[in-house]
């Protein structure tokens, strides 16, 4: 047997310990994040079930409660004001992807999605990401009756004023016409960082946007359980590497 095959053996049995670790507890590499999550004195409002341990500052969560957030320059009010209840879920789930540690297993980096340009200095985010059927299912009902312009809200606005506006042409009409599911609104809002799951909240595989801080985070056992189904790619990429090389050295 060649010398390097119990050094292959041993990679492929400490991988995935590896990978389940790197994954928890970690805040992406992206403009408004920290390096690593931590408690804070304190947090914005929908922020606040981060406060503990989160990956945004009181900064950060005070501009994600603002109608044009300096976070993007983004402004929901693009097609008029928006139903109270639909402006708190979208204000949720910008301190869920802002503050959130838990989302390891869905960080990806910008440039190996085949992007040209990364929007916002932005090197990491986050792909389908899978929210529980309630959270879809609430945020479409309170915001079905509101009005928007486009279905994917990561790219093709005007920015020409400074702050994204309808594109050309673009109707304003009923967020039912753009999303015409639940699954719809929650995969095509912000280009599949999150994605529509069957799961139902407290099943232990699925994420909630939000959540009561005083029943602790359900989120850390999700991404335990999605950490450790899968190594990253990072360290499946190091192991094709070895498998490669390492007979050569022999």
């Amino acid at each position: 047997m060649a010398w390097w095959w119990p050094l292959l053996l041993e990679l492929l049995t400490v991988m995935p310990t590896w990978a389940g670790d790197e994954l928890l507890n970690i805040c992406m590499n992206a403009k408004h994040h920290k390096r690593v999550p931590g408690p804070e004195d304190k947090l914005y409002e929908e922020c606040i079930p981060w406060k503990d341990n989160a990956c945004c500052t009181l900064t950060t969560s005070w501009e994600a409660h603002l109608d044009v957030s300096p976070l993007y320059n983004f402004s929901l009010f693009h097609c008029g004001l928006l139903m109270p209840g639909c402006r708190k879920h979208f204000i949720q789930a910008i301190c869920f992807y802002e503050c959130s540690p838990n989302l390891g297993p869905w960080i990806r980096p910008v440039g190996s999605l085949g992007w040209e340009e990364a929007p916002s200095r932005q090197g990491e985010r986050v792909v389908n990401a899978p929210l529980c059927q309630e959270d879809c299912e609430e945020w479409w009902e309170d915001c079905r009756l509101s009005y928007t312009c486009k279905s994917n809200w990561r790219g093709g606005w005007d920015w020409s004023q400074g702050k994204n506006r309808c594109p050309k042409g673009a109707q304003c009409l009923p967020f039912s016409h753009y999303f015409p599911t639940p699954a719809d609104l929650c995969e095509k809002t912000w280009s599949n960082s999150f994605k529509a799951s069957p799961e139902r909240r407290n099943s232990g595989q699925c994420l909630q946007k939000w959540f009561e801080p005083a029943q602790g985070n359900p989120n850390v056992a999700v991404a335990r359980l999605f950490a450790s189904s899968a190594p990253s790619w990072e360290l499946s990429y190091t192991l094709m590497v070895c498998s490669v090389f390492l007979p050569f050295l022999s």
